[in-house]
């Protein structure tokens, strides 16, 4: 059996090819190769436990992940967690990952599919809202998916993100893209093409401006139960569709349902990431307009990252 370590897992990461794993598991979903029953999410004193098995044709995985948002008072991240990975025949375990470590590789990898399929070809800035983990992958994998110039970030706190900014620009590691903090998120979004949010706010983080939002691609990943909001409103005067990974996200991500609750956002307009990927629409077409790809996850995610590093590993 095989144990991946955070360093080990960030040693085996390649972007673009963990990019690749998220689309496969796009055309799995797409296939209806697997099973992934619901996740058994067990919550305790503001604790969360949750359990998230997948199998595919090929192997089995899980994700056990804990979320302890008090952590943040103690300097510990507030998500931890284990990927196990299991014989698809014999049951026996293969691997054991740094949960922590899949999670935030495999969630930039999603956001970086999004704008792989959603953005312009020319688009050259990305702005980050919220500089937590999620947001530092988010732009990892933007400088991935498209040539980046300027990286810009804003976070709710007054923060300081010296060493933030140091560790992203050293994980990008192109002398060329530069990392600017922004003052406010007004200044983010004027500045670039590309926005992607990741916090974990209960009220849109983005301003309810058209003209400002006009054109972009947005990419929210934050918004993961029914009381939180990334988005504003105007949104849905700007994009045509909204792109999603699997139903379920329109009942879990208050992104969705609240606007589907006051009738903004009707289900016609609702789009699954797998059909479009293997429609063959005109990408570039759509990418002129403002386009909307709103993040949950999923376990398949997670199983088919995960035995790519495995696969990898075994290489080494």
């Amino acid at each position: 059996m095989i144990f991946l370590g955070k360093e080990e897992v960030e040693k085996l990461v390649d972007p673009n090819e963990i990019m690749d794993q998220i689309e496969e598991a796009y055309r799995i979903f797409g296939a209806d190769a697997y099973y992934m029953p619901p996740r058994p999410v067990i919550e305790h004193e503001n604790k969360t436990l949750i359990y998230m098995p997948c199998f595919t044709e090929d192997i089995i995985g899980t994700k056990m992940l804990t979320i302890f948002p008090e952590n943040a008072k103690l300097g510990l991240p507030s998500l931890d967690g284990l990927v196990i990975l299991n014989d698809r025949t014999t049951g026996a375990p293969l691997a054991i990952m740094d949960g922590q470590a899949v999670t935030a590789w495999r969630t930039g990898a999603v956001g970086g599919v999004g704008i792989r399929h959603l953005s312009r070809k020319d688009a050259r800035t990305v702005g980050i809202v919220g500089a937590g983990a999620q947001g530092f992958h988010q732009a990892v994998y933007a400088c991935a998916a498209r040539n980046i110039e300027t990286v810009y970030i804003w976070n709710h706190s007054d923060r300081d993100l010296t060493d933030f900014m140091a560790r992203l620009k050293k994980t990008i590691a192109d002398p060329a893209v530069e990392v600017v903090q922004c003052k406010t998120v007004e200044e983010l979004v004027k500045a670039s093409d590309i926005i992607c949010t990741a916090t974990p706010s209960e009220e849109p983080v983005l301003p309810n401006d058209r003209e400002l939002l006009e054109g972009k691609c947005i990419i929210a990943i934050g918004s993961y139960t029914p009381q939180m909001r990334e988005i504003p409103d105007v949104i849905w005067d700007l994009v045509d569709n909204v792109y999603i990974e699997l139903p379920y996200a329109c009942e879990e991500s208050g992104d969705l349902s609240q606007p589907l609750a006051e009738g903004r956002l009707t289900m016609d307009r609702v789009v699954l990431m797998d059909k479009f990927l293997a429609s063959g629409a005109d990408e570039d077409e759509i990418a002129k307009k403002t386009t909307y790809f709103k993040s949950v996850g999923m376990g398949l995610f997670d199983v088919c990252v995960a035995q790519k590093l495995l696969e990898k590993a075994k290489e080494r």
